[in-house]
């Protein structure tokens, strides 16, 4: 017969494994969390909306530097040259961009003129962010059909800004997380908290029965 002790520890185990693998992932790339979940179809077809993305800090070894996709040597990056990136404007509000490292650009640089014009939606005299006011990069989402600056999504974004870059995607693993975000957008992080709780608390404990049983069957 089995001990209360043992099916609390056969409820947990399956999360405490994740925890792990997670500690262990974030260790080895030197982020936190280790993982991204894409809202947004703004990088298909190579990542899809609900794709769970890999991603590492931006000077980790082996994986170098930033890479832009018009660099020499650029890495191939989830369907295309150059780094795939997380990052956020300070102060904005929003939530973090995951996009495409199209090129680097000088302070005071008209950086049109190296752009794909037809990924631009004027010259510089009518893009806020031209001339480059500071160092930074130009951002693309592979989908979109305009630069990030070019667009209004952002700024020319400065590499502080850059929380990670992606190694890897695996389809469809983000979605738990996407409607975790959306449902605590929707009802508060407090009311979404104890919705998760309680479900894991149940599937935790339906779990520790469906072993008991198991274990029971076995021992008869």
């Amino acid at each position: 017969m089995s001990s209360p002790r043992s099916d609390r520890t056969a409820a947990v185990a399956p999360a405490v494994a994740v925890l792990l693998v997670a500690v262990v992932i974030g260790a080895l790339v030197g982020t936190w969390p280790p993982f991204v979940a894409v809202e947004s179809g703004s990088m298909t077809p190579a990542v899809e909306r609900g794709d769970l993305v890999v991603v590492t800090a931006t000077d980790r070894a082996p994986w170098g530097d930033l890479a832009a996709a018009t660099d020499p040597d650029a890495p191939e990056r989830l369907g295309g040259a150059g780094d795939v990136v997380v990052y956020a404007v300070p102060g904005a509000g929003g939530r973090p961009v995951f996009h495409r490292l199209a090129f680097h650009v000088d302070a005071g640089e008209d950086w049109t003129e190296r752009a794909d014009q037809d990924l631009l939606s004027g010259d510089c005299a009518e893009l806020t962010t031209c001339p480059a006011p500071y160092d930074g990069y130009v951002t693309h989402g592979d989908a979109n059909e305009l630069y990030d600056q070019s667009a209004g999504i952002a700024p020319v974004v400065r590499e502080e800004w850059i929380a990670g870059k992606a190694l890897f995607a695996v389809p469809n693993l983000g979605w738990a997380r996407v409607g975790v975000d959306a449902a605590a957008a929707r009802y508060g992080g407090v009311a979404t908290a104890v919705v998760v709780v309680g479900i894991a608390g149940l599937a935790g404990g339906v779990g520790a029965l469906v072993v008991g049983r198991v274990r029971h069957g076995k021992r008869r």
